[in-house]
C-alpha cells in the first residue's frame, strides 16, 4: 500500500511539472505568435535609447506623437523578453536555440523575427497534448507577437492533468 502511494505520489509531481511547462510554453507561445497582422517584428529599442534620442534632438517627434507607438513597442519587447527566458529555461533544445539567438539580435538592437520559433513551439505543444500535426494543406500565416493590451478581461489557459493516465487537458478559463 505505501509502495502504491508512493508512486502515485510520483506520477502526480510528474504531472504536475508537465503541466506547469506546457503552462507556460502555451503562454510563451501566445506573447510570441498571437497576432497574424501588423508588425511581426519586435522593435529591440529600449526606453534608454528612447530617452537620449529625445535629449540629442529637439526636433524630434513630439512627445504626444511619439509615446504611444513606443510605449506600445516597448511593453511589446518586454513580453517577448519574458516569454524568451521561458523558453529558455524549460523549452527543448530546439526551442532554446532558437530563443538563445533571438534574445542575442535582441541584445545587439536587431529587430527579430519569431516565426520559426512560434512553428516549433506549436508542433511541440501540439504533440504533447497528442493533438494531431496541422494538415499540409492548411495554410497558416506568418505569426508575430501579441499586441500589448491591458490584462483586464483577458481569458487564459490552464492546463489540468484530467488522471494519473492522461497528462494533460486543457481548458479555457475566464476567472483567471
Amino acid at each position: 500500500m505505501l509502495m502504491m502511494q508512493t508512486i502515485q505520489q510520483r506520477r502526480e509531481r510528474q504531472n504536475r511539472q508537465i503541466n506547469e511547462r506546457l503552462k507556460t510554453l502555451m503562454s510563451a507561445y501566445r506573447t510570441l505568435g498571437g497576432s497574424f497582422t501588423g508588425q511581426l517584428t519586435v522593435d529591440p529599442t529600449h526606453l534608454r535609447d528612447l530617452r537620449g534620442g529625445a535629449q540629442s534632438g529637439p526636433e524630434e517627434t513630439g512627445a504626444q506623437e511619439g509615446k504611444p507607438s513606443s510605449d506600445r513597442s516597448r511593453r511589446i519587447r518586454d513580453a517577448v523578453e519574458a516569454a524568451l527566458a521561458d523558453i529558455l529555461l524549460l523549452g527543448t533544445e530546439e526551442h532554446c536555440r532558437l530563443a538563445g539567438q533571438a534574445a542575442g539580435d535582441l541584445a545587439a538592437g536587431r529587430p527579430i523575427h519569431t516565426a520559426q520559433l512560434v512553428i516549433s513551439l506549436r508542433s511541440f505543444i501540439r504533440a504533447a497534448l497528442d493533438l494531431a500535426p496541422i494538415p499540409g494543406d492548411v495554410t497558416i500565416p506568418l505569426q508575430g507577437p501579441t499586441r500589448a493590451h491591458g490584462s483586464v478581461g483577458r481569458s487564459t489557459w490552464r492546463v489540468k492533468a484530467c488522471s494519473s493516465t492522461c497528462t494533460a487537458a486543457v481548458s479555457r478559463c475566464a476567472l483567471h
